[in-house]
């Protein structure tokens, strides 16, 4: 993979919590969280990947939430009614979401994916070489 840009974003004591990773030759944006999300770390991350798409948009995004731990119902609502239409508007189409094993984050983002599939096409996937994959047969 040739990587031409990466972001990482922390927590106030230092953990990482978020990295946005731009894959060039395959205009795909990679995003991976790591560790308990808050309201505020969803909107810290979510504005991190509207700026990117603005800055160059890509139209597909692998996000990976494999290593996130707890659910983060609170930032819900602002991912619906702020999040995707902004991020659609920038050039968003297609979103793969890498699931964890836990079922409170696979319950948020069935959540999600109920909120926001009239507006991007959104598919769950257990591992990124699949979402890759589907992200990689798109025609566009």
């Amino acid at each position: 993979m040739m990587e031409q840009q990466q972001v990482r974003l922390k927590k106030v004591y230092g953990d990482v919590f978020f990295t946005a990773t731009r894959i060039n030759d395959v205009s795909i944006l990679y995003a991976q969280w790591f560790g308990v999300q808050s309201e505020e770390t969803v909107k810290g991350g979510g504005y991190k990947m509207l700026d990117m798409i603005k800055e160059q948009p890509y139209s597909k995004l692998l996000n990976c939430n494999r290593n996130v731990v707890g659910s983060w119902n609170t930032a819900l609502d602002w991912v619906e009614t702020t999040w995707t239409p902004q991020i659609k508007a920038a050039g968003l189409r297609y979103l793969a979401q890498v699931i964890p094993k836990s079922i409170y984050v696979t319950l948020t983002i069935e959540s999600l994916i109920q909120r926001i599939d009239k507006d991007l096409e959104v598919r769950i996937f257990e591992d990124t070489e699949e979402a890759e994959a589907w992200l990689l047969s798109i025609d566009e």
